[in-house]
């Protein structure tokens, strides 16, 4: 299932996710739960939300959607703590049509690997 998930991908290395946003205006999103952001920390600007509510926010047509999606051309990037789940949520949000939509290979490890700001457990609060 991750394979097949992976191979619809143009995953992103944290450098490219973090240029995409900072040049294109990309959605990034932080889809662990919250146990795991107090104990890893946070990437500052990221959006939250939770892996278990993801598809039904950015579905343009829910009436719980978030405000940025209206439609389904943004490109949102996805990450979890190790880039795992953040592939199978990448593949469900284009399972709904956000066809952009992809993750970060590594995730939030390899993120705070690559010397890319972050709000630590003590400054994140």
């Amino acid at each position: 299932m991750l394979s097949a998930a992976r191979a619809r991908l143009r995953r992103l290395s944290p450098d490219e996710a973090n240029e995409a946003v900072a040049k294109t205006g990309a959605i990034l999103v932080d889809i662990r739960p919250e146990g795991q952001r107090v104990i890893e920390g946070n990437i500052p600007g990221a959006l939250i939300v939770e892996r278990n509510v993801l598809e039904w926010r950015f579905d343009p047509a829910s009436g719980s959607r978030l405000p940025m999606a209206t439609d389904h051309d943004p490109q949102v990037i996805v990450f979890c703590s190790e880039g795992y789940t953040s592939s199978l949520a990448a593949a469900a949000l284009q399972d709904i049509g956000l066809w952009r939509a992809t993750d970060i290979v590594g995730g939030f490890h390899a993120w705070r690997a690559a010397g890319l700001p972050i709000a630590t457990p003590s400054t994140a609060s």
